[in-house]
């Protein structure tokens, strides 16, 4: 059975509608008029236990509102949803003690309080036993390396560093599912590629189910066995990276190191960036073979470099956002 199921899933927000100029505000005092804005219209998916999700879509898009609604903050206006067998919003309090979320804009951490106090209160909150708190807390401190600032108030440190606090706080229970709203805001590269590799090990080594929202693509490319794109409160395309590839095409990208910098022209490429003697060709492998291509580049110049690669995340996640603003539906 899967421990996530959602079916149809709705919620409609009411937003007052500002009028423009001095007189359009002098006649809002008087009545306002209102929209409505479908958050989500007519959401539906499943997850299995033990998956690592990538929940993407532009800003607006449904994102986190789909969290609260997972997580019990939102009570939708229609639809199913149940996680591990429970109504998130009605079951609440049990539902909150099997479930951590870090979302990146807010925290869960006492703002005037030492890091390592907040996390005193969570255990005593989620009553989690000293025996099993010690040695977990040690483990975390030790993964996301926060062990310098734990006597730090939380409203001392940077962004980067309650991000990783925050984490540690979300897994102190240890949660089965895990939902993380942009967990790798304002870290370094350093740090991002430790916050990675720990949501990896938490996945693969204690089965952790993992929702991931970022836009990041570089989270998701190293982190995700599935991607869902959401656009408009409503689910777009849902599948691997692979999948989501072959969507928009099966354009690879040829990478070329010139021994000069010299004119370039080849049929069935594209020139897609140029600087000095690096040149970046587009090239479709089913109309011109990879071998081919590189076979007319060399009998033109001399090449002391190439990498071939696919297109890059960033760019395919962007055409399928341009498609789905493009779709009627």
């Amino acid at each position: 059975m899967a421990q996530i199921i959602v079916e149809n899933l709705r919620k409609h927000f009411t937003v007052a509608r500002r009028r423009r100029g001095t007189l359009g505000a002098l006649v809002g005092v008087v009545r306002r008029d209102h929209k409505i804005v479908k958050a989500l219209d007519g959401v539906s998916f499943s997850l299995e236990a033990g998956e690592l999700v990538g929940y993407i879509g532009p800003n607006g898009a449904g994102k986190s509102t789909t969290v609260k609604v997972l997580s019990g903050i939102l009570v939708p206006d229609e639809g199913r949803c149940e996680v591990s067998g429970r109504v998130p919003w009605r079951q609440r309090i049990e539902h909150v003690a099997h479930i951590g979320v870090v979302f990146g804009q807010r925290t869960q951490l006492w703002w005037d309080l030492p890091v390592v106090e907040s996390f005193e209160l969570l255990r005593d909150i989620y009553r989690v036993e000293p025996s099993d708190y010690r040695p977990r807390l040690e483990q975390l401190v030790a993964a996301l390396d926060i062990s310098t600032i734990l006597d730090t108030p939380v409203r001392q440190l940077s962004l980067g560093q309650r991000m990783r606090c925050d984490v540690v706080a979300a897994l102190l229970h240890a949660p089965g599912l895990l939902f993380l709203d942009e967990p790798t805001i304002g870290l370094d590269a350093s740090a991002k590629l430790a916050v990675r590799k720990f949501i990896r090990e938490l996945n693969e080594q204690r089965g952790t189910t993992v929702i991931l929202t970022t836009h990041d693509m570089d989270d998701i490319e190293a982190l995700c066995s599935r991607v869902v794109v959401i656009d408009r409160g409503k689910i777009f395309c849902d599948g691997d990276l692979e999948a989501l590839r072959a969507r928009v095409g099966v354009e690879r990208r040829l990478t070329l190191e010139l021994e000069h910098d010299a004119p370039l022209s080849i049929d069935g490429a594209t020139v897609v960036s140029r600087n000095g003697g690096q040149v970046v060709l587009a090239f479709d492998p089913e109309q011109l073979s990879t071998a081919e291509l590189i076979a007319r580049v060399t009998e033109q110049h001399p090449v002391r470099d190439l990498l071939v690669e696919k297109s890059p995340i960033e760019e395919i996640v962007a055409k399928l956002y341009d498609d789905a603003q493009e779709d009627p539906a």
